[in-house]
This record gives C-alpha cells, structure tokens and sequence, in this order.
C-alpha cells in the first residue's frame, strides 16, 4: 500500500544517536518535569523525553483546576499525617501510603514552586472575597471539604508551560516526539541495573541510544486501552490514545516489581451509550458540588457517604456527622467518601423517574459558587476548558443557562479501565531495579496532579543522590541491535495487520475474558489468545510511516500491559472490594490471609509471584524524615 499523502518530514530509518547524561527521565508530564528541575538544581546533566511535545505533554496536558492531597498548606486544619492515615484506611490499606504522605507532605512546597513559576494559585484579584470557601488571610481558594480545607482550586491552565519554560531555564535537554521503546541493562540482562533506555523519533524515524547513571520512569497508565481502542478521531473521553502504559511494558521486559495491577473499575460514562462524559465534566470533579437536574427539571438528589440526602451546598461540602474529613475525589478509592449523586441513577433513569440529558443547574447555585464552578474550575480544568471557551464565545450565560451534564453512571460490561497499578517502590521511589526510579502515575496507586508534582521532585532529587555516586554506564551493544531490529521490523514488511486491528483483538480478549467478572479459567483463555496474537499476528504488523511505526510499537506495548494485568489477577486469589477486583471462582471477599500486596515480575520468560504487608512502609513520618535528611 502506498502512502496517500506524502510524509512532511526527512525520513532517517537506521540512523542511530547516542546521548550521554548523568539522568535520564522518560515521560514529560508534571512528574517528569518536576524530577528533571529537582534533578538539574543539583548540578546534574539531565535529559528529558517524550514523545509528544512537552510544553502541552502528560496526563494534565491542557490544565488543571483542582490541587488535592494538600493538608500542608497554611490554611488546612488536618495534619499530614492524620490525612494520609484516613486516606489509607478509607481505601481499606490498599493504597501506596508512601507516596500519599509524601504528596501530603511536600505538595504545598510543589505549588509555592509553581507559583514562583507564574501559576496563579490565590485570589489575588479578591474576585471571590468573603466566599466560604476562600481563606481570607491567604487567598486560597478550597474545593471539596470547606472545613478542613485540603483540596485547593488553582487556575492551572499555565502550569505545563510554566515547567517547561523552567527546565529550559535549568539547562535540561529535552527530546521531544521521541518515543521511548526499552530500558536498557548492564550486560543486557534481565533485573540488572538499569544503564539507559533507546528511543525512536516519531517524525523522522530516528533511533536514540540514550546512555544515563540513574533513570527515572514518569509515563502514564493505558487506562481504558487496554480494553477498548478509540481512534485519533475519537475525542478523549474514553481514554487518550497516547497514554498506552509504555513505561509498564518496558519495566515488565527489564524485571520490574508490580503491585496493584489487578486492580481496575468501569468507565464513567453517561450509562447508555458508554461513550465517555470526555471535556464536559462531571458532578464529582470540576462541578462539584453543582446541583445537577433532568430535562423536565427534576433535581437529581445529592447523598452522603452514608447514603443520606443532603440537599444543601453546605452539607455536600462539610464532613458528616461522625466523619473527620472529605478525602478527595470520589474516584480516589472505590468507596464514594464524597457527597455524590444518588449511585442508583442509571437505573431509575431506565425506569423513567428521570428524564435525559441531565443539566448542571448553574443558575440555581449561589452566585460565588456558579462563578467559581463555571469561571475557574470549567475554564481551568484539562478536558471542561473546552466546554468554556466555546459556550462562552456562542454566549453561553451562567446566570440564565443549563449546560448538559453527564453524570449518569458507569458504562456496560466490559468497558473497564486500568486504576492505579504500577511500580513497587521503596522510600527513595526507588524500584527493585538498581539505577531506576518512578513517579507519578507510574508507581502503584498513583493519581493526582499534586501527587506528580510531588513524586516527580522527590523521586528527581533521590535519582540525582543516586548518581552522584554510580559508576559510568557500559551499555550493551548486542542488547541495542536486538531492540533495533524490532522496533524497525514493521517498516520492512509491504503489508499484514494495521495497528488498528491489532488493538482492537486486545480489546475484544480483555472485554471477552478479563472483564467485569474473572475466573481462573477465563484468564487462561486470555493468556492463550493474547500470546497467539502475539506470536501469529505480531509478526505481521506493517508501517507506511514513522507515525504508523509509533503506533505498532504501542500496541504491543498495550499487548504486555494486558498481560500483566491477567497475571497479576491470577495472583490474587480473593476478591477484594476495595480493588474492585471480583473473582467468581474466589468470591470471598478480602480474607485475612489476603490482606496483602500481591506482587509480580518477570524473570527469565517466567512470572514471579511475589507478597509484602500492606503496611511494609512502616511509621510514615519516622520513615520520612530518615529519608530527608
């Protein structure tokens, strides 16, 4: 098949650069970022790749508007410490504490940071003074718990440029479009220390050999890839179509520890169609916390953690009688500790006691409530800024006006996401691989901007200690030609299998075997189709262009992460509620032998099935503060 519109731009197949540096960070969301000017203030060469571009790159691409996990901050009334331990225990000890009380420690610094950077992070224009949810002394403006004021609204819009502008200013030398595809080891071996890692650019189909004493992994989860694939013409609501969990695939081929990864929940969704509520938001985010009505105008109820209605702004906003703290997002752990929208509404919209579209009633709020909701968190937040820009410019007026809303439940059976799975870690960030650190999403339990911008500087000033001291790296060349000649494989074939379909039997195996319900059985049935893919269609993907090529090499990428996930589920023998992890086979739910980490990695071909304590990490402050010397 020939090319129907001519490549824009010098095609170099084979063409091979080698990068030297003292750290390599791959992925340049907020925590790559973040790592590379922790990293750079130290004095270090630091190199940074993605491959998108990163002044507009990562899950937080576009802004953000909500800076949560924040009990540092000078107005909170909740230590860290306390907050993590709530955290933890509403999640039934299955998060990563680590991380969590290093967000809750260190993120109000991250945003100080962000502020001196440009980031708008307070009132200054005393726009909402006299709000409840405004702190008059500082001018921070809260969202979610107005009580213990943890969660702050941030007008985010600025914050990828003002990293990016940051670590051009720190000297780190950023590799952009590039396409990270392996981790490279001393002597080219499996669970050695990892010495670098090589890349392909996008656009011209060069390859990099990047050389490095520490390496730092940033990426992103493949979310909803993993079991369904939206084209590029797909808007992202479901899943982004480059968050394809490249940093998994490669740790997996490098031995890299795992935890969480059986751990998955269905998509939101307006429980119809299953298309995703993608840039218009949704009561439990940026509207929170909107009142939300059906076509006829019937008000869909608010409900409380206990279930019981809460009519008011002040109650969906104010910890229940008996609960200490509104931890965060309703999608932080699988119990709804959040005032939400009464759980049963997809049902009794199909039972016709409401009426769809839904609609945010704007007009009906307090007026200092509608302008932040509508003004800020709409105009700020990633995805909703679209919806701002264009009711705004087609005169859209909050005062008189009800946008829709999409708060209608999960979608059918089958479209599920990944949660929060990722790399095991220790107190530096480190993983069980000598030389390699994470962040961000890439480390289990991970999600949240302060969170990344929190671990991302942590983990960055732990690499560069780490590198400070380690030897030169010896990369080996036989490792690099066998990485070469597969990156380039699809590029030497005429036709055969387009990525598109190749995603797609993922999806169908995953939604077919490894759903909603799991089964040893299913799971072995996965197993096996996902390796004949693998061995019968992989060998027959074609590329007409680097692009193309960027695209076979993330689906196999996708193929692994699939695979990790079945075996991590075959591991954990248990349901577990806290996981939304149901096995038919094994349907108690989290017995005590099974609260636990159940962890896995590869080595020599062969899965390896390992456990820790869900509290391994110890006293948290204790441990913290050793680490912090």
């Amino acid at each position: 098949m020939t090319n129907l519109i001519e490549w824009q731009y010098p095609i170099i197949y084979g063409k091979e650069t080698e990068v030297n540096t003292d750290i390599l960070i791959l992925g340049g969301g907020l925590a790559g970022c973040f790592a590379a000017i922790s990293s750079a203030k130290k004095g270090l060469n630091v190199v940074l790749v993605d491959k998108s571009c990163i002044i507009h790159s990562g899950g937080c691409a576009s802004g953000i508007d909500n800076w949560n996990d924040c009990p540092n901050n000078p107005a909170s009334k909740i230590t860290p410490e306390e907050y993590t331990k709530i955290v933890i225990e509403e999640n039934g000890g299955f998060d990563n504490a680590i991380a969590q009380y290093i967000t809750a420690r260190d993120s109000w610094d991250r945003l100080l940071q962000l502020e001196k950077m440009g980031v708008k992070i307070r009132d200054s224009e005393d726009e909402f003074k006299g709000a409840e949810f405004r702190d008059e002394k500082t001018k921070l403006l809260f969202g979610y718990d107005y009580e213990n004021r943890h969660s702050l609204r941030v007008w985010g819009t600025r914050i990828k440029p003002a990293l990016y502008n940051e670590c051009k200013q720190l000297g780190v030398k950023m590799y952009e479009r590039t396409m990270v595809t392996s981790l490279l080891t001393e002597g080219g071996k499996q669970g050695t220390r990892v010495v670098g890692a090589t890349g392909l650019n996008t656009r011209t189909g060069e390859f990099y050999v990047f050389k490095s004493k520490a390496s730092l992994l940033s990426m992103n989860q493949p979310k909803g890839l993993v079991w369904q694939f939206p084209s590029e013409e797909m808007r992202a609501g479901v899943s982004v179509p480059g968050l394809t969990g490249d940093g998994y695939a490669m740790a997996w081929r490098a031995g890299a520890e795992f935890a969480m990864m059986e751990r998955s929940g269905r998509i939101s969704c307006n429980g119809l169609s299953g298309i995703g509520h993608g840039p218009f938001g949704s009561s439990a985010a940026s509207w929170f916390p909107c009142s939300i009505t059906d076509s006829k105008g019937k008000e869909i109820p608010w409900v409380n953690a206990d279930g019981k209605p809460i009519p008011t702004i002040y109650e969906r906003t104010h910890p229940a009688p008996g609960q200490r703290v509104l931890t965060g997002p309703a999608n932080k752990g699988f119990l709804p500790h959040l005032p939400r929208l009464i759980p049963d509404l997809s049902e009794r919209i199909r039972k016709g006691e409401f009426t769809l579209p839904l609609y945010a009633d704007l007009p009906g709020m307090p007026e200092q409530e509608r302008r932040v909701i509508f003004g800020l968190m709409i105009g700020q937040e990633g995805r909703s800024w679209l919806t701002y820009r264009n009711l705004t410019k087609a005169g859209f007026d909050p005062d008189k006006d009800m946008p829709q809303a999409y708060d209608a439940g999960p979608g059918p059976l089958g479209w599920r996401t990944m949660k929060f799975g990722g790399l095991m870690h220790d107190w530096d960030l480190k993983t069980n691989l000598d030389g390699l650190y994470t962040a961000g999403e890439q480390t289990y339990g991970g999600v949240g901007c302060a969170r990344a911008c929190a671990t991302g500087h942590y983990a960055g000033d732990r690499a560069a200690e780490y590198a400070m001291k380690a030897n030169t790296p010896v990369i080996s060349r036989a490792q690099v030609d066998i990485e070469k000649a597969r990156v380039y494989a699809p590029i030497n074939r005429n036709d055969g299998i387009g990525y598109s379909e190749f995603a797609k039997g993922i999806a169908t195996v995953m939604q077919d075997y490894c759903s909603e319900v799991r089964t040893e059985k299913l799971m072995n049935i996965a197993l096996k189709s996902l390796n004949d893919i693998r061995e019968a269609e992989a060998p027959t993907l074609y590329a007409r262009n680097p692009h193309d090529l960027r695209r076979c090499i993330e689906v196999m990428k996708i193929l692994t992460c699939a695979e990790i996930i079945i075996h991590a589920s075959l591991a954990r023998k248990a349901s577990n509620r806290w996981m939304d992890f149901q096995r038919l086979d094994y349907p108690e739910e989290n017995p005590p032998e099974w609260r636990k980490w159940v962890t896995i990695k590869n080595e020599d071909g062969k899965v390896k099935v390992g456990q820790l304590p869900l509290d391994y990490y110890g006293d948290l402050k204790e441990s913290y503060e050793a680490h912090n010397k």
